[in-house]
């Protein structure tokens, strides 16, 4: 059965900060919502099971159950805010939290969800402006900019082109914070192409973009997406796949390597689910330990880092 995710508009276009297990949590918890016909309200918990977790985004059991425990004690303090007009044709500036309460129980391994009153009508009201879209679609993205970029752009289905977003507005739709990328060299590549990278090789659609300028400077960026050519459903039999990184072939790392790999392989969304850091740095040095000494960690968790390594960086592609 299709799983089919259901938001308003003007939540797709809200400025907000999740974190990659935290977005997929909330799509979930709109699912059960709408498949155990239970609606959402901001009185009555959802309930979302660790199990569907594991089977809609192929996640390691152990590994989805620290990410969901992670993800209440972060997602209780998000805001998100978006625009609306008064009834006087004024711009209204909302700023609300996405929840009122949550709770995991750690011997059933489910978490219970209630919404904050603000977000209920956005989620639940089934009106034309409503952006739907299947949840297969960014099962398999591993980067919460890759989550959200998709929905805004299938805000413009019927057009396939987005108008040009300005930069400051651009960060905040998609969750950059003030404290990242603040060269446009390194918001390009690391959240614009490799969201559109994703994006493409994942989704429905095929996506491409164009930056705007006044005089020498970017100040805005524009997309295009085409909707690809239905595919044959997926072989309910068929493995999920697996990374293919062999740890003995590894070359040693030097601490210089270290050093930097590991402070970008704690940014990316594709092993976000790892941390139970406080913060980058920890989650960073955790990472080098891993890279110096990958045999004394679990060896899945090397390899995920690992693959990471060569797929997200320049590893094995110049000498640093």
């Amino acid at each position: 059965m299709s799983k089919l995710v259901v938001k308003d508009n003007a939540l797709i276009n809200a400025s907000y900060n999740l974190d990659l297990v935290e977005q997929r949590l909330i799509l979930l918890a709109i699912i059960e919502a709408r498949e155990s016909g239970k609606g959402i309200n901001a009185n009555d918990p959802l309930t979302v099971h660790a199990e569907s977790y594991i089977n809609q985004f192929g996640v390691h059991r152990v590994t989805a159950y620290q990410a969901l425990k992670d993800a209440c004690d972060n997602l209780f303090a998000r805001q998100f805010s978006y625009q609306s007009k008064s009834e006087k044709g004024n711009i209204q500036n909302h700023r609300s939290r996405w929840v009122s309460e949550i709770i995991y129980i750690d011997t059933e391994a489910t978490v219970k969800i209630i919404f904050a009153p603000a977000i209920v009508p956005l989620i639940t009201r089934l009106e034309e402006q409503f952006t739907k879209y299947d949840i297969e679609q960014i099962s398999d993205l591993s980067s919460a900019y890759a989550i959200r970029l998709y929905e805004l752009l299938i805000c413009w289905r019927s057009t396939g082109k987005t108008p040009i977003i300005e930069l400051g507005e651009f960060r905040n739709r998609v969750g950059v914070l003030d404290s990242e990328y603040h060269r446009i060299a390194h918001l390009k590549e690391r959240v614009i192409e490799h969201s559109i990278k994703q994006i493409n090789e994942h989704t429905d659609i095929t996506a491409t973009y164009e930056q705007h300028k006044k005089g020498r400077t970017i100040t805005g960026f524009s997309f295009k997406f085409k909707q690809k050519k239905p595919k044959q459903a997926k072989i309910a039999t068929e493995t999920p796949k697996t990374a293919t990184t062999d740890l003995d072939t590894i070359k040693p790392l030097t601490e210089p390597q270290i050093a930097k790999y590991s402070m970008i392989l704690c940014k990316l969304g594709s092993i976000s689910d790892l941390s139970n850091f406080p913060d980058y740095p920890t989650f960073a040095n955790w990472i080098g330990n891993i890279l110096r000494t990958p045999e004394k960690a679990d060896e899945q968790t090397a390899k995920r880092i690992f693959t990471a390594l060569k797929t997200e960086t320049d590893y094995g592609k110049k000498n640093d």
